[in-house]
């Protein structure tokens, strides 16, 4: 047992990536849907699809070296 508990760090890296990548298309499609069907989107719908790609850009990119290098490398 490590320093953290019992942790499996290459499926909570692809699970946290995953998660990003999900994230950041659930924005962009709803942007572009929302928009095509409905016209122009109110500014709280537009700040929350750009929210959940910034999101998703974020936790993409941070969860491969949150537990995929630096977890790994501290126990």
């Amino acid at each position: 047992m490590g320093r953290y508990g019992k942790l499996d760090y290459p499926k909570l890296t692809k699970t946290g990536f995953l998660l990003g990548v999900a994230l950041v298309a659930i924005g962009a499609l709803g942007e572009i849907v929302g928009s095509a069907l409905f016209g122009p989107l109110p500014g709280w719908e537009n700040m929350l699809f750009t929210d959940l790609e910034i999101l998703g850009i974020l936790l993409g990119l941070l969860s491969p070296f949150v537990f995929g290098i630096f977890l790994p490398l501290t126990e």
